[in-house]
């Protein structure tokens, strides 16, 4: 039935689209071969503002010819490129190919600039001003959609410029989160925790672990019941960067602060999930890149250029 539906909707535009242009060649055929009846005088008989009068001439030779073209040209077109359904046209257009070979093109055109950065470590490649003004326009273009133009995030996207990392601030990690993405996921955990009191009771034992406001008692009371979550986070909540599992213990909150929105997240769990960029930048950009946001929370001296 789908490909059914497929196939028809592609026979319904093509038509349509084929019936358009015929129709438009046919009115002009019908209109050109009509005769109206005039006066003596080769007019209609209209007459507009007392003495303004519609002749009955008939339309230039060279309009008529100009619109006959216009619709051979259609057709033409149509031939050469996509636009009857699913017909890709004998030149095999697309704007996807289009956006891929700009897209080679400066490759290959920036490639001598980013093999001056390749062979650099990320370390001295961060006081470089030069890469650092490349690493930033990279940002702007592929990141900042995100984690925002001073790369300090907002809820539910990491903060890049402080020290805090899910996975690992190293520069090798932050070019392994580049290319390949990450997938972050929490389960739903309150049957594992136990009855709602209990799950308050483990928000309030999170909240005591970075000193935040919190009812002492029912943090001692959700001690115990942490055990849940320490598979992930650890005894002590200082999280695993194996598992990208958040350090609980440093006052950063990813998804929001609070009681009620660690009970949230306990009960409801999380996904989150960043795209990766290999295939969409090269390695080298993606080393430059990384070297950027490595740089914004351990901050160089740029080189002069």
């Amino acid at each position: 039935m789908s490909d059914f539906n497929a196939n028809f909707w592609s026979i319904y535009v093509a038509g349509l689209t084929l019936f358009s242009i015929l129709a438009c060649l046919l009115l002009l055929w019908v209109t050109a071969r009509k005769k109206i009846v005039s006066s003596s005088d080769n007019t209609t008989g209209h007459v507009w503002d007392d003495d303004l009068r519609e002749a009955n001439n008939p339309m230039p030779r060279w309009w008529m010819w100009l619109f006959v073209l216009s619709i051979i040209f259609s057709l033409l077109y149509l031939v050469a490129y996509p636009g009857l359904g699913a017909y890709p046209g004998e030149l095999k257009w697309s704007t996807r190919g289009e956006y891929n070979a700009e897209v080679d093109k400066a490759t290959r055109e920036l490639a001598p600039l980013y093999a001056q950065f390749t062979a650099r470590k990320t370390e001295e490649l961060a006081g470089d001003a030069n890469a650092m003004g490349i690493g930033e326009r990279l940002f702007m273009n592929n990141c900042a959609q995100c984690h925002g133009s001073d790369a300090r995030g907002t809820k539910g996207f990491p903060n890049l410029a402080d020290a805090d990392w899910l996975h690992g601030g190293s520069p090798e990690k932050i070019k392994e989160t580049l290319a390949a993405g990450r997938r972050g996921q929490m389960p739903p955990m309150a049957a594992a925790v136990g009855t709602p009191d209990d799950v308050k009771n483990v928000a309030n034992y999170v909240l005591s672990l970075s000193n935040n406001p919190h009812d002492s008692l029912r943090a001692q009371l959700g001690k115990a019941k942490f055990t849940a979550c320490a598979a992930c986070h650890g005894m002590d909540g200082k999280g695993n960067q194996a598992l990208g599992a958040p350090n609980l213990t440093d006052d950063v909150w990813l998804h929001g602060w609070g009681e009620q929105a660690i009970v949230n997240m306990v009960n409801n769990g999380k996904v989150n999930e960043m795209p990766p960029q290999q295939g969409k930048l090269t390695d080298a950009q993606i080393h430059v890149l990384a070297t950027y946001v490595w740089g914004l929370s351990n901050k160089h001296a740029p080189a002069k250029p």
